[in-house]
């Protein structure tokens, strides 16, 4: 797999990340700018009479429309979709008998610890890289790209945070660029970015030689501060404005890209994001539901209960091969 040499940052030491953009087939349909001109206007309009009647101070229009220098950049576990990716793509490949029973039970609990965490944590998601690169060994590019595409549906689509949905439709409506910024495989990503319609993916690079993985990596995971320089990069190569630009994650670990930009938000934040973003005034959202889960990090009743329903999918399907 070539790695653009536009995304490549400046000062990049013997071991840097290694980033790569893939830009998605299907961009989102965009409304006309007289349209989104109406619209904005009538929102103010109302915002304007509301903060009137009620006496509170009215927040500038955000996104702003035809504002062509700002982009929005989105973490994708637990910010765009609860859980995480790469757990959801183990699922599925075990389904397709890629792996054996042992390897899902720990994929199972990696992922269920990171759903009651609500937190990243460096040594799971080192272990669930390592076992999604074995995994892939010697398997063609092309044939994990269209086997990405049925795990979307069949473990994803409905994971989609509807609120963080909005919020990227948002950048598209006012005529921006939205990128899904992650440390999951770049094809995964670009998957989940065409069909949400978003602009396109940064992700991590899996060596792969004559389209057929090899099982290691190009340069190291797309996490922490990477992906401050990847959306540093991409910034540059896009002509773009940071001050201008939002992003939008859940994790602490995230706070590098967050800092980078205008307008950061802490989305499903954990408790460190959390504390770091009330003692900067970032803008918070959180679509989880139950003020006691959203406090401590850990997903409400109906985010259990989706794991809860996974497990048992996962055992309904042990039972029935056996």
């Amino acid at each position: 797999m070539a790695v653009l040499g536009w995304l490549t940052p400046r000062r990049r030491s013997a071991t840097a990340r290694s980033v790569l953009a893939g830009e998605a087939a299907a961009e989102a349909a965009r409304k006309s700018e007289q349209e989104l001109a109406e619209l904005a206007e009538a929102e103010a309009r109302r915002k304007a009479d509301a903060d009137s009647d009620s006496g509170a101070p009215s927040e500038p229009e955000f996104p702003v429309v035809g504002d062509d220098l700002a982009a929005a950049f989105f973490d994708l576990d637990n910010t765009v979709m609860q859980g995480a990716a790469i757990f959801h793509f183990g699922r599925g490949l075990y389904k397709r008998k890629f792996f054996q029973r042992r390897d899902l039970a720990r994929f199972a609990w990696q992922q269920a610890w990171f759903r009651l965490a609500g937190v990243e944590d460096p040594e799971h998601m080192q272990d669930a890289r390592e076992s999604a690169l074995s995994i892939v060994k010697g398997h063609r590019v092309s044939e994990l790209m269209t086997i990405g595409e049925e795990i979307y549906d069949e473990y994803m689509a409905d994971r989609i945070w509807p609120g963080t949905r909005a919020l990227a439709q948002a950048h598209l409506d006012a005529g921006q660029k939205v990128w899904l910024v992650t440390a999951a495989p770049v094809e995964t990503a670009t998957i989940i970015a065409r069909r949400l319609g978003l602009t396109g993916a940064l992700g991590t690079v899996a060596e792969s030689v004559g389209g057929v993985y090899t099982g290691r990596l190009v340069g190291e995971p797309l996490h922490g501060p990477a992906k401050a320089e990847a959306v540093r990069a991409l910034a540059a190569a896009e002509g773009l404005d940071l001050a201008r630009c939002a992003a939008y994650s859940d994790s602490h670990n995230d706070i590098p890209m967050l800092s980078l930009v205008g307008h950061p938000y802490a989305i499903n934040p954990d408790a460190k994001l959390r504390k770091h973003a009330r003692a900067r005034e970032w803008r918070l959202r959180d679509y989880r539901t139950g003020r006691k889960a959203a406090k401590v990090g850990i997903p409400a009743a109906a985010g259990v209960g989706a794991l809860a329903g996974g497990t048992a999918a996962a055992v309904a399907l042990h039972r029935r091969r056996r």
